[in-house]
């Protein structure tokens, strides 16, 4: 209900800068008419990387743009006036979809460019798109519908009980990162024919590094003491740990909105890091060590230390200056796995 208004308000808000600010786009159009480049918006950094990857020596026919790049992740994130309006007039767009998303709904039926492909990710990988797990130990969130409603509908009660939620962090997986960029290769074909060649050589090269680094956290793994990773924090890990066979216990599900954990929980984790003999508890980046710290106070393990994982999906501008990929960010979660796991 409150991302739908929000939604409606920037709609309306476009259309008001529109009608006060067609002098200027008129002026301007003339000077664009013959540079008009390819335009790609994505919400989420692994999504532009893809993009990049895949375009590489045919960058200056493209504008590809992304909308997160304040450290906000896709969970938090609420598009501004300026975001619907790069939606609307993008010939690609790409987003996760889930619940997270719900919001790219109303930017793609209110677009001014009514050709616009918007390709859904979660939606394209279908039947691998996972379901939320709620592990033995987690915080159990509750779940709030609107009171402005007033009484509940007859079987209202039974509809929100068969609401499932689903994992979003589709992108963690090197198998479904592989599906996506050859996917993207096909749409970014069909915006420019003329050349195949450079794109499709370019995608044949980027799943050779995926696939590459996918035997590589295989063999780890394989080949690891232990197989079982204990997180004071979020676990938006689900797709890596399964593609490689990994039991995990968490404070929270991954799209949680908690960040404190009860007693119960933390004392649940404490006892497992004493029962798994685990040198590390892990948490994500920009996670405060708050709870990895409760859980390692409240344990046998007193000489635990804390370590980080890379979620991707609240990458800075800074850290783009500074040259992180999709590539380097995995690379060092595959660094962090050879050190907890052994």
């Amino acid at each position: 209900m409150k991302r739908a208004l929000i939604i409606a308000s920037i709609i309306i808000s476009i259309v008001f800068v529109g009608a006060c600010g067609k002098k200027v786009t008129t002026e301007n159009a003339s000077a664009s008419a013959d540079t008009k480049k390819i335009k790609i918006v994505t919400t989420i950094y692994p999504e532009y990387d893809w993009v990049n990857n895949i375009i590489k020596g045919k960058e200056d026919k493209f504008d590809v743009s992304i909308l997160m790049t304040s450290g906000i992740d896709l969970h938090n994130f609420q598009p501004t006036a300026k975001d619907i309006l790069d939606i609307g007039t993008a010939d690609l767009f790409i987003y996760v979809g889930g619940e997270s998303d719900k919001w790219a709904d109303g930017a793609i039926r209110q677009a001014v460019n009514k050709d616009l492909k918007a390709i859904n990710l979660m939606e394209l990988l279908k039947d691998k798109v996972k379901v939320e797990e709620l592990k033995e130990g987690m915080e159990e969130e509750e779940h709030h519908h609107d009171e402005e409603e007033g009484e509940e509908h007859e079987g209202e009660e039974e509809h929100h009980e068969e609401e499932i939620e689903y994992d979003e962090h589709v992108w963690l997986s090197l198998e479904n990162a592989m599906i996506v960029c050859a996917h993207l290769t096909n749409e970014i074909l069909a915006l420019d024919y003329d050349n195949a060649n450079v794109y499709e050589n370019n995608l044949t090269t980027y799943l050779a590094e995926l696939n590459k680094l996918n035997d590589e956290y295989k063999n780890v793994v394989s080949s690891a003491k232990r197989k079982v990773l204990l997180f004071g924090d979020r676990f938006p890990f689900r797709y890596m740990v399964d593609d490689y066979g990994i039991d995990y216990f968490a404070a929270f599900k991954g799209c949680a909105a908690e960040t404190e954990a009860s007693f119960k929980t933390i004392k649940f984790l404490a006892d497992k890091l004493g029962e798994e003999n685990l040198p590390y508890v892990m948490k994500i980046e920009r996670s405060d060590e708050k709870i990895a710290r409760a859980v390692i106070e409240n344990s046998s393990k007193k000489d635990a230390k804390i370590e980080t994982m890379y979620s991707i999906q609240a990458v800075s501008s800074d850290e783009m200056k500074k040259g992180e990929t999709y590539l380097s960010y995995m690379k060092k979660n595959l660094e962090v796995l050879k050190k907890v796991l052994n």
